[in-house]
């Protein structure tokens, strides 16, 4: 897998992605991380998720769009892998996170309107953005348009019904978003920061499935649960079950 770094321009080893069980396991047990160290949480994230889009496309040189990229993980980690990332996000702070630094070459916008040209991008990733905007199809539809032909949409979400659907709020969201995120404001004394109807919305594996499917743009390359062993793939094709085992989804789409 791709290592990861905390010093942008640092030397990055690469190695072949495998999908394999101790890669669940070492991704499970760094999440455990998140809120003591996210430098250590995002970066590996980022470094694993790289690697991965790695086997799609040919990063590099290649002109990425990193949408919803916030502080900028992902866009670093594709800059060590020769690609020419644009990191687009719709709130400057968020994008601001890592110590008060914007990421290099950084476009604020909406990913329901991305500020990018039809046609131009050669790889267009987003990683656990889609059930944060209110309309996720359109979303991927912009995703599609400003792809290039021949070009490669990544596309990854935490789905709803999965158990971190919910975010914080999980698994209470089980019972209801909005029911969730009344329980955790009564607990914590203060909202969610992913509020059901508001940044938070329900989407589904079989949501995304149809839309990939239907879109006359696009060749479906790929779908698979992002974090779970290869060999668990087939479980995207199990209604009802697909939609809690896959716990995030992830869609490789080739633009026509």
């Amino acid at each position: 897998m791709l290592r990861p770094t905390h010093r942008e321009g640092e030397a990055v080893h690469i190695e072949p992605f495998r999908a394999d069980l101790a890669r669940s396991v070492r991704l499970l047990s760094a999440f455990r991380k998140e809120q003591t160290d996210p430098d250590f949480f995002y970066g590996l994230l980022a470094a694993d998720t790289v690697a991965q889009l790695g086997t799609y496309a040919d990063l590099d040189g290649a002109l990425v769009a990193d949408v919803g990229g916030g502080p900028g993980y992902v866009t670093e980690a594709l800059r060590a892998a020769g690609a020419r990332p644009v990191c687009v996000d719709c709130d400057a702070g968020e994008m601001s996170a890592r110590a008060g630094v914007i990421p290099d070459g950084a476009v604020l916008g909406s990913a329901l309107d991305l500020p990018l040209g039809t046609g131009t991008i050669d790889v267009c990733f987003s990683s656990n953005v889609l059930e944060h905007v209110p309309d996720p199809w359109r979303m991927a539809g912009e995703m599609v348009r400003v792809t290039r032909p021949g070009g490669v949409v990544y596309l990854s979400f935490t789905n709803w019904l999965s158990p971190w659907g919910g975010h914080e709020t999980s698994p209470w969201h089980y019972l209801g978003g909005r029911r969730a995120a009344r329980r955790y404001a009564a607990r914590y004394g203060r909202p969610p920061k992913n509020v059901y109807g508001e940044s938070l919305y329900a989407v589904s594996v079989a949501g995304a499935l149809a839309w990939a499917r239907s879109h006359p743009d696009v060749e479906v390359l790929d779908a698979l649960p992002r974090y779970h062993p290869r060999w668990a793939t087939p479980v995207i094709h199990l209604p009802g079950v697909r939609e809690i085992v896959t716990w995030n989804l992830l869609l490789v789409l080739r633009r026509r």
